[in-house]
């Protein structure tokens, strides 16, 4: 099975990837479409395996341009896919570019699952509830960073499987996803979040430099 991780810039597709695949492998930044290209791994959800691609955020732009490329590399991850997680910010509610999103998901003949993000923060119970004017039915909603309601994603994702993949009858399967044990290691994560937040702080602190070039006279 492979699934593909879509939506609109900075709404934590990337952070759900590296949760999913068990190690920081996309990049990850406060900035908007840091990620430009396809990235695959392979994931992990209790006995589920499958294929995951971490997608650019969706944006308008004519096919020449690099928003425009990187329209077309998401649009092919979402052909490609059994299935996708149409991932919106449940902070910042429903956004016009996550409608225009859902209606691109729509059109496609992928099944999509709507995925709300960044549920960890306070007073973001309305914008899941607001997810639902998408017409993707009901949301399932997660914090990637922190690994929260991925036992809801799993449920989510397993109609999807092949025929006995992570079959909820099967012994083996867990009741309840174990967010922790295939993932990587939370001191390490913290870690490189503070290395690159004094990085961050580093850079902002230093005087703006700028080169001025061009031919002679």
């Amino acid at each position: 099975m492979t699934v593909a991780i879509v939506g609109r810039p900075n709404v934590g597709k990337s952070t759900l990837f590296n949760r999913l695949v068990g190690r920081r492998e996309a990049l990850v930044h406060d900035r908007p479409g840091v990620t430009r290209d396809r990235r695959y791994g392979n994931a992990q959800l209790g006995p589920l395996e499958f294929r995951v691609i971490d997608t650019a955020g969706f944006e308008d732009g004519a096919e020449d341009t690099m928003e425009g490329r990187m329209r077309g590399q998401t649009e092919k991850a979402i052909a490609d896919a059994d299935v996708a997680l149409l991932v919106i910010d449940a902070r910042a509610g429903v956004m016009p570019l996550d409608a225009h999103f859902a209606e691109l998901v729509r059109r496609s003949n992928t099944p999509v699952i709507l995925v709300a993000n960044k549920t960890e923060a306070k007073n973001t119970q309305g914008a899941v509830l607001e997810a639902y004017s998408l017409g993707l039915g009901e949301p399932v909603a997660i914090s990637a960073e922190h690994g929260q309601g991925l036992d809801a994603l799993y449920e989510a994702l397993l109609p999807y499987a092949p025929e006995g993949t992570g079959d909820p009858e099967d012994e083996d399967a867990p009741e309840e996803v174990d967010t922790d044990g295939a993932l990587f290691d939370e001191m390490d994560a913290e870690k490189i979040d503070a290395a690159g937040a004094a990085a961050a702080a580093a850079a902002a602190a230093r005087p703006l430099q700028l080169a001025i070039v061009g031919r002679p006279n």
